[in-house]
């Protein structure tokens, strides 16, 4: 939430429960148009690059934070938009990490195979670690470290935006993160081709380095084409899997975020959190999606629609990052967190071909 957002209202005694949920919809309504007015124009900037060059090179998730950035530059918006605004921030971004539970299955990630299965998780883990600890190095606070961490590691935005809530991350490191993130990210889908040509690598182990480097599932598939099906099919495999330990990072974040916490007591920082704490909602929500698309409870015609929604949602929530942001902030932050996403992609790539060629894929 950003820092100058207006509180939520409390409950007074006697007064309808209904009455109140109406009144906090009618305050944040303004925010959550104004929200969506981002989102529109991202979606539109897309349809743009798409008709001039063939093929968006950004995604809207991006846009949608760099022209509600760009408006908070020119403009603070005022108590009338500030409830929504936070709204949009907190709990649509809540809602589209639930939402992307539904597009995995218990079934997909098992057909990986023991081996590459926590390969993967390994991978995962030690760049998150090693992650943070680079930008810790480089002087980054230790939430924006664990952020750049996270969105190399798993999957890029959709990660940082993920963990943020878990972490407490203020708007400012969220959109340095992704901004940085994302630029490296189209990068890294551009000179992979190359790279695995330069390695010749076979279709599996291509597809299968893709899946472990890239950020996105859209971008997995366009980094792996050049080298045919079979990469873009373990690519997208081997992505999905990435996208699973999601959950286990942000159950492990949420019992060590008091740590990283300088203004916590001693006392919060080594007590054990609440039940309810350790795994947060939303993850919750995402892993039951998991089980229910596993289970086949989840009835095929409502799949797309849900993703389609988390996207939404994902956008709408970043568009309010981004109208929350003091554009000073993330330009002071630049070389560094450019720095800690470079160092992390390399170090990334390097333990993704380790992984490869130590589980034998041909």
């Amino acid at each position: 939430m950003p820092p100058d957002a207006a509180a939520p209202a409390r409950p007074v005694p006697g007064r309808p429960v209904l009455t109140l949920v109406l009144a906090h919809i009618r305050t944040a309504l303004p925010g959550i148009a104004l929200c969506a007015a981002v989102m529109a124009l991202a979606f539109a900037a897309v349809w743009g690059e798409a008709r001039l060059f063939g093929e968006p090179w950004i995604e809207a998730l991006v846009l949608a934070i760099l022209i509600g950035t760009a408006l908070r530059t020119m403009w603070t918006p005022s108590a009338f938009w500030r409830p929504g605004i936070a709204f949009s921030a907190k709990i649509l971004l809540e809602v589209a990490v639930v939402l992307l539970g539904a597009t995995v299955s218990a079934a997909t990630i098992l057909s990986a195979g023991p081996a590459l299965l926590l390969g993967i998780a390994a991978v995962v883990l030690v760049t998150v670690a090693a992650g943070f600890g680079i930008g810790r190095l480089l002087g980054l606070p230790p939430r924006m470290a664990l952020l750049v961490a996270c969105g190399n590691a798993i999957c890029g935005n959709s990660a940082i935006a993920a963990v943020a809530p878990v972490i407490d991350a203020d708007s400012e490191d969220v959109a340095a993160s992704i901004a940085f993130t994302a630029v490296l990210g189209v990068a890294v889908v551009l000179a992979l081709p190359v790279i695995g040509l330069g390695l010749k690598l076979s279709g599996v182990q291509y597809g299968a380095l893709a899946g472990l480097t890239v950020y996105a599932v859209p971008q997995v598939i366009a980094a792996a084409a050049p080298l045919g099906t079979t990469a873009v099919q373990v690519g997208t495999l081997v992505k999905l899997v990435r996208v699973l330990m999601l959950g286990p990072v942000c159950l492990i974040l949420s019992l060590l975020a008091p740590r990283f916490d300088r203004n916590a007591s001693d006392a919060r920082r080594l007590a054990t959190p609440p039940v309810h704490h350790l795994v947060p909602w939303f993850i919750q929500g995402f892993l039951a999606m998991i089980a229910l698309r596993s289970l086949d409870l989840i009835p095929q015609a409502a799949l797309m629609p849900m993703g389609h929604a988390a996207t939404l949602l994902t956008v709408v929530s970043m568009a309010a990052l981004g109208l929350g942001v003091d554009v000073r902030t993330v330009a002071r932050a630049g070389g560094r967190v450019t720095a800690a996403v470079v160092l992390c992609l390399l170090m990334l790539g390097a333990v993704s071909l380790g992984l490869i060629h130590a589980i034998g894929l041909a």
